[in-house]
């Protein structure tokens, strides 16, 4: 499942890895639905949007966030033809594959990439949303200028995947392109989340827990 970023680069230039934003003649943006009712409501279309940059801003690592993009990241892989491939950036711990396996996450169209440097990783992370290869590509990552985080929003919509950046809580005051913001906490017994920025849609705290 860990890949180097050369092979990562071998395969989205691969003309046979079918893609993802050749699946459909219809223009119209596929959303996947968080498997959270609470949060569906709140998001334009009912879901997360794909062909965007959403910002997941963090109190700290390991505080469910994996959990909150996994009914979407499960169904786009069983719901369009063949998986399409996830790719994570530089992600904190260690994915555990029977874990991800039993939630119905395939393996074989898992990209874990470990960049040797910030620039690396956004480089990577540029390089796989727009390629069209990638249904999600999920990005961890200190901090970056806003030319970056345009470039990565960008390239979304190019390539037609749901990018996810995690970045730090103390990002939540600077501004971004990224089309909706979230902000995760520490509580009990879930997390709060919180919608920073949502565009057509209200801002506010919304309940983390399953539907």
């Amino acid at each position: 499942m860990l890949r180097e970023k050369a092979s990562l680069a071998e395969i989205l230039a691969d003309a046979r890895v079918w893609k993802l934003k050749d699946a459909s003649a219809s223009p119209s943006r596929p959303v996947w639905s968080t498997g959270r009712s609470a949060l569906d409501a709140r998001l334009p279309g009912g879901g997360w949007p794909t062909a965007s940059l959403v910002e997941v801003l963090l109190e700290t690592t390991g505080l469910g966030e994996i959990q909150l993009f996994l009914p979407a990241l499960v169904e786009c892989q069983h719901r369009i033809g063949e998986a399409p491939w996830l790719v994570w950036i530089d992600p904190p711990h260690e994915p555990y594959a029977p874990a991800l396996t039993q939630q119905g996450i395939d393996l074989s169209r898992l990209l874990v990439v470990r960049p040797a440097s910030a620039m690396e990783a956004l480089w990577a992370a540029e390089q796989a949303l727009s390629s069209g290869v990638c249904a999600a590509v999920l990005l961890w990552l200190q901090g970056t200028d806003d030319r970056w985080l345009r470039r990565l929003k960008l390239a979304a919509e190019a390539g037609g995947s749901l990018g996810v950046l995690f970045r730090p809580e103390r990002h939540r005051f600077e501004s971004s392109p990224a089309s909706l913001r979230l902000l995760m906490t520490r509580g009990e017994p879930e997390p709060h989340l919180e919608l920073v920025k949502v565009q057509g849609g209200r801002p506010g705290p919304v309940e983390f827990r399953s539907a």
